[in-house]
């Protein structure tokens, strides 16, 4: 995980020629902490068993979360300044971002290893990358490249540790092993 970590980290402290602002940087830190808290107690609190109600649930308090923060250092909603295709970007990421994603996420916290779920968090900035030169021309440096390149590496170091991890028989507990018996 460390591996991929490093890779981000490539990619965002200065990965288009311009060095990243400490309070954007601080920022990402403080969502990846918060992410990786809520992912490794969701195994541990009770959750709806149901994967929509816990999606629900979740989102809900992290919206609650967000309007508090943003309400506590004054930020406002100018429904008129908002455009029709800001409109339409936010109508996606509640569809696919949100209803589509975040739910396969849920569903994913409950049936597979956390360890590879998080991997997630390495993969998304390589994607983002993509897009951004797909949808809005942006330059891809060499830092840019071999970022991506460290943080594929360390989403397949994860991938086959637990790969390797299920192949390995689990130790028989003490109090089944017996002596040999005497014929």
């Amino acid at each position: 995980m460390l591996v991929g970590f490093g890779g981000v980290a490539a990619l965002s402290l200065n990965g288009g020629g311009e060095a990243a602002g400490t309070t954007g940087i601080v920022v990402i830190l403080l969502a990846s902490l918060s992410w990786s808290i809520g992912s490794f107690l969701s195994a541990r609190i009770p959750m709806p068993p149901n994967v929509w109600t816990a999606s629900a649930v979740e989102m809900l308090a992290g919206g609650a979360g967000l309007a508090i923060v943003s309400t506590s250092i004054g930020e406002h909603v100018d429904l008129a300044a908002i455009s029709g295709r800001s409109w339409a970007a936010l109508a996606y990421l509640v569809l696919v971002g949100s209803l589509v994603g975040f739910t396969a996420y849920t569903w994913l916290l409950g049936n597979a290893p956390i360890s590879l779920v998080s991997t997630y968090a390495y993969v998304n900035p390589v994607v983002a990358v993509i897009l951004g030169v797909l949808v809005v021309n942006e330059h891809v440096t060499v830092q840019i490249v071999l970022g991506g390149v460290v943080i594929l590496i360390g989403v397949a170091l994860v991938v086959s540790t637990e790969r390797r991890a299920k192949r390995r028989p689990a130790p028989a507990p003490a109090d089944e092993v017996t002596a040999p018996q005497n014929a």
